[in-house]
């Protein structure tokens, strides 16, 4: 095996470890707490990553791929109808947030006082508002989107209304089931966002 690819499968293997040590312990773990499970040197995660704020944006990038969620928005963005677009983007998200729901919550936690944690979770959120941008953008192509909004307006307004944090408190405050939240979920925006069919 050569060193480049040896290279890539321990930085896969580091953060999927790196992974489950923070949804276990919390997003405050040490890189030396990391690379001890890992089996490896703290100089060596610096190696691949630079930082730890870069191993944690790795990290959250690789959940995006490893659960596929750019794919699954992809695919939902190249459906004909715009009811179809929104609700497959939807289910999709709603499908992922459970998956990452203990890292993310404790980047979300950390935010105000760790700043590599904080530019850690704006990367996705980043990301995931582009994706919704686009999403909405087309539903305004198509003349889908009600005349209420903007395609700005209503992209923030799904982010926020399916947010993690929003999830969390209907999952485990409120008790709701994870096909309860996405039907509920699925109602409330499909008949704020869309024109009447």
């Amino acid at each position: 095996m050569s060193s480049n690819s040896r290279g890539r499968r321990t930085k896969t293997e580091v953060l999927d470890i790196a992974w489950g040590l923070i949804s276990e312990k919390g997003a405050d773990v040490s890189v030396s707490e990391i690379a001890a499970a890992a089996g490896i040197t703290r100089q060596t995660i610096y190696m691949h990553f630079g930082s730890r704020g870069g191993l944690l944006v790795a990290l959250v990038r690789r959940a995006d791929d490893r659960f596929e969620i750019k794919e699954s928005f992809d695919q939902a963005l190249q459906l004909p109808d715009p009811r179809n677009r929104l609700t497959a983007t939807l289910d999709a998200w709603l499908a992922f947030v459970p998956k990452i729901y203990p890292v993310a919550t404790d980047l979300i936690r950390l935010r105000a006082t760790d700043q590599e944690a904080a530019t850690a979770w704006e990367d996705r959120m980043t990301a995931l508002r582009t994706w919704l941008a686009d999403l909405m953008q087309s539903l305004a192509d198509d003349d889908a989107l009600n005349d209420n909004w903007t395609p700005r307006q209503a992209s923030t307004f799904f982010w926020a209304e399916t947010s993690v944090q929003t999830w969390g408190l209907l999952r485990y405050d409120c008790g709701w089931d994870e096909a309860t939240i996405t039907q509920k979920m699925t109602l409330s925006l499909t008949r704020t966002l869309l024109k009447p069919a």
